[in-house]
């Protein structure tokens, strides 16, 4: 068996640069990546989410949920699932500047979420301000690990700014960031409007990854 992946391995990175490669083969031996598979998953983060919602109980049953920078879908799936949206619980909104495929009880606006009529068209869909603001977008990498975290951190900080536009007293915010320093301004920001904030990495998120996750709940409003 281990022979049969290893051909399959050596036949789709052929040609490619040795970065790629290597990120191919890791996708191939993955084991999130071959669950989400299995499951019908559109991509490994959504088990992150899972296990940050196991945890923290972002989801709950009915709840109005925002997905920012939607794409592939991954997480807008477990949110239609989690707060019962195939029960008529709930809703789930998912916001790209990129088309996506069409997902099952999920709501997909193709917006870019600085647009000035942005926060008017998704309130329009959720029919209310959102419980739950989850944004995982990472911005395209450079190679150069402080403009990549300089560019991520830009992106957060302006899901930040947005969930407090459309967030409901009481709601969470859920953010991708990159360690590097400068995500410890955001949180210090987040600190004023939120019951509780903090750092979380879960268990899906690569060891090896700078990745972390800025969760914030209890909106003041």
């Amino acid at each position: 068996m281990s022979g049969a992946r290893g051909k399959v391995s050596r036949k789709i990175t052929a040609g490619r640069s040795l970065s790629s490669r290597h990120w191919l083969e890791r996708q191939h031996s993955d084991p999130f990546v071959v669950r989400a598979r299995r499951q019908g998953l559109r991509a490994r983060s959504a088990f992150k989410l899972m296990q940050i919602d196991d945890k923290h109980r972002l989801l709950k049953p009915g709840a109005r949920v925002l997905d920012l920078g939607a794409a592939p879908g991954s997480w807008s799936q477990v949110a239609a699932q989690r707060v019962g949206a195939a029960q008529g619980k709930g809703r789930v909104i998912a916001v790209d500047v990129l088309d996506m495929a069409a997902i099952p009880l999920v709501e997909f606006l193709r917006l870019d979420f600085l647009a000035p009529d942005a926060p008017e068209r998704i309130r329009s869909l959720l029919a209310g301000p959102a419980d739950v603001v989850f944004s995982d977008m990472a911005a395209n990498t450079t190679g150069h690990r402080k403009t990549d975290h300089l560019r991520i951190m830009a992106l957060a900080e302006a899901a930040a700014d947005f969930a407090r536009e459309v967030l409901t007293p009481g709601g969470a915010f859920l953010c991708k960031v990159l360690q590097g320093g400068t995500e410890t301004a955001l949180l210090a920001v987040l600190k004023r409007d939120f019951a509780m904030v903090r750092h979380i990495k879960p268990p899906a998120s690569r060891a090896e990854s700078a990745e972390l996750y800025l969760l914030a709940i209890g909106f003041r409003g």
